[in-house]
């Protein structure tokens, strides 16, 4: 999921607000914390995903909204629908040349196709923001559905590793994937994503 960035790069790079066609992905601030939590603090929710331990609490939706504002490798947004948060989408950059995206929603939201609209959201602004040839991303083995959105933004499979997740306390099998610029760029026609300063 590339280069070491600086921070003022990254800074710069960060957009205040990504529209998609439904979606608006925009900075989580302090008044987003409960929502955070709430959607958060869901088993379902924190299974599949590696960093949100469980139960998730307002705590550590402050912690989570404090280290975003701070100059980073990540790239946060909050998904909104009809100016209601449901869920969250960014990249990681903390690796070089290994940025990762991923992503959560809230157990209500899913089956809408919010995920893939914000994944894609957050694709187009990672490759027009960055030179990366690549953006990797997992998904448990367990969870056809995020590995199904993973393949609608033209992810490929790249094999099978073992990933620690928090709210397990253990290792488990994902399902890795890799996205060139080259395949992006010949999907790019899949919205109308733009970002607004």
């Amino acid at each position: 999921m590339l280069q070491d960035f600086s921070s003022a790069t990254l800074a710069e790079a960060r957009p205040g607000v990504v529209a998609t066609e439904r979606l608006t992905l925009r900075r989580p601030t302090l008044a987003d914390v409960r929502t955070i939590a709430w959607l958060a603090n869901d088993r379902r929710v924190a299974e599949n995903t590696r960093r949100l331990p469980h139960p998730y609490s307002q705590d550590d939706a402050v912690a989570f909204v404090r280290a975003t504002g701070a100059l980073g490798s990540e790239t946060v947004f909050l998904i909104e629908h009809d100016t209601g948060p449901v869920g969250m989408v960014g990249i990681d950059c903390s690796t070089p040349g290994n940025a990762e995206l991923g992503y959560w929603l809230g157990v209500e939201h899913w089956g809408k196709g919010f995920a893939t609209e914000a994944a894609r959201g957050a694709i187009d602004f990672f490759f027009e923001e960055f030179e990366d040839e690549h953006l990797y991303a997992g998904a448990r083995v367990t969870n056809p559905a995020s590995r199904k959105v993973l393949e609608k933004c033209g992810f490929q499979w790249s094999g099978v590793q073992l990933h620690r997740f928090l709210a397990l306390g253990s290792s488990t099998p994902v399902d890795c994937f890799r996205l060139s610029r080259g395949v992006w760029a010949s999907l790019k026609s899949w919205s109308s994503a733009r970002r607004m300063r």
